[in-house]
């Protein structure tokens, strides 16, 4: 009895010390605090809370992905500020501790499945990574090709293969969407104020949504991207009738800003999406699709003359009215935004005609592309000096960068998180499950037909959705209606 007694005298005394401590350390913080604000430095204000995103680090990383997630949207670029540095910020630099952390806890203790690993879209996925270390060997900027493949890293392995995990628990998966549309939507509301003090003007609609998103086709890019989700979970009764409900509030936001983007790529991309839903609702078969596609081909040979006669005679630029704003999709003789592209694709074809194996190296194009320039294709907005972005393709911008391994690699890619998609969504009688597989793969195909015309998987915007949405696809495939094990998110 007395040694009991004495083992709780010891621990009181012992809790006594640690409060002592704990109101010491506090009362030194403040005093710091205080000297330091009264001498204009405020970080030390930071301190505390980045104790608690490094305890999250460490025990609770699946918190950390998700708050990444809800970061996203409102990061800001510093290389908007004039600074000769390009990251992205919170957001890049919290990925790149998730990606050490993975590494360490890789040797430490791998939990990884190895299903995950076997996966084709982790194979394809894995191969894409190794050929661009390859080309990042026998690139002609090695710098600048090692820190593009470090960046592709520090999206995949968070968002990708730890995503697979996140995703083992099927409500994460709308979780994820969440976290990041609703601060998307906080973005949509200063974008659409700013937007409506220059009278929703088709040129101001470029760049309102800065610092944000950079321009109007990155912004209607993530826009498209979510559309298809909410469409799923407004119109699908597996949800209650709330959950619909503020669905269909945020379906009509991202619509009504799509609009507002005045991004055609995006439009285009939407309504390609809304062919596919038929395909796949009406079960109409492959070889349909493919008949009507040579017919199409074959019409597009024999009329190619005409068809480009009839486009170099449409003269219809950007405009606030939706009619004319489609109409200038097809202007390649007047309409610079038309003419750059196809300027920057004759480039990137004539940097694969120079390397057509490993290319010039990966993140490169835009340092290497101005030799490759033809002075009768330049626009009113071209330039020498490889500070106006890349090739506006996420199929052309691999061609020039890791030759044509490279943008196969690319194609294979899509193609196999479609082949998944529907495998899930034709094998699985839940409805929820049915719903996402579908959603999810919509989504990715806006975005990967958006990527004909643009390409942004080298920012944290897109490439945080992008594979974030792969993932929970091979999530649903590996894992739906199966018991999950242990894995790297877990706290030990």
């Amino acid at each position: 009895m007395k040694d009991k007694v004495a083992e709780i005298r010891s621990y009181l005394t012992g809790s006594n010390q640690r409060i002592t401590i704990l109101y010491v350390l506090s009362a030194i913080f403040i005093g710091l605090n205080c000297y330091l604000i009264y001498r204009d430095f405020y970080w030390l204000l930071f301190f505390p809370l980045f104790l608690v995103i490094l305890y999250l680090y460490f025990y609770s990383l699946d918190k950390i992905l998700l708050l990444i997630t809800a970061l996203t949207p409102v990061a800001i670029n510093i290389t908007q500020f004039d600074l000769n540095v390009g990251v992205s910020l919170p957001v890049e630099p919290m990925m790149l501790g998730v990606l050490l952390l993975f590494v360490v806890k890789l040797f430490y203790n791998n939990q990884v499945d190895q299903k995950i690993w076997s996966h084709p879209v982790t194979i394809v996925i894995g191969l894409q990574l190794v050929w661009m270390l390859l080309t990042s060997i026998t690139s002609d900027m090695p710098l600048v090709s090692f820190k593009h493949l470090l960046a592709r890293l520090w999206f995949v392995i968070p968002f990708y293969i730890l995503g697979i995990q996140l995703f083992k628990k099927r409500s994460n998966i709308n979780l994820f969407i969440w976290f990041y549309t609703v601060p998307l939507i906080g973005v949509i509301a200063y974008t659409t104020y700013n937007h409506s003090l220059w009278g929703f003007d088709e040129q101001a609609g470029h760049w309102v949504m800065e610092p944000f998103y950079n321009d109007h086709t990155a912004y209607g890019a993530i826009l498209s991207l979510y559309i298809p989700l909410f469409c799923g979970f407004t119109f699908s009764k597996c949800y209650s009738g709330t959950t619909r409900f503020f669905a269909g509030v945020v379906l009509l936001i991202l619509l009504t800003a799509l609009v507002l983007s005045y991004c055609r790529a995006a439009w285009l991309s939407l309504a390609f999406a809304l062919g596919v839903l038929f395909i796949v609702l009406f079960r109409i078969k492959f070889k349909w699709i493919f008949f009507v596609s040579v017919i199409l081909g074959i019409l597009f040979y024999l009329f190619s003359f005409q068809i480009l006669d009839r486009l170099e005679k449409n003269r219809q630029g950007p405009s606030a009215n939706f009619v004319e704003h489609l109409r200038s999709i097809s202007n390649i003789s007047t309409d610079n935004s038309n003419l750059e592209r196809i300027n920057r694709w004759q480039s990137a074809l004539r940097m694969f005609e120079d390397r057509p194996v490993f290319g010039y190296g990966p993140g490169t194009y835009q340092f290497e592309y101005a030799p490759f320039q033809r002075a009768r294709e330049k626009t009113l907005i071209s330039t020498n000096a490889g500070d106006k972005g890349n090739a506006h393709s996420e199929y052309i911008g691999p061609l020039a960068e890791q030759g044509l391994p490279g943008m196969l690699i690319v194609f294979v890619l899509v193609g196999s998180f479609i082949v998944v998609a529907m495998r899930v969504y034709r094998r699985s009688a839940d409805r929820e499950v049915r719903m996402l597989s579908l959603s999810l793969m919509l989504a990715l195909l806006t975005y990967f037909l958006h990527g004909t015309m643009n390409n942004f998987l080298d920012t944290d915007k897109a490439s945080v959705p992008v594979w974030g949405f792969m993932a929970a696809i091979v999530a649903l495939d590996i894992y739906s209606g199966k018991e999950s094990k242990g894995s790297v998110l877990d706290d030990r």
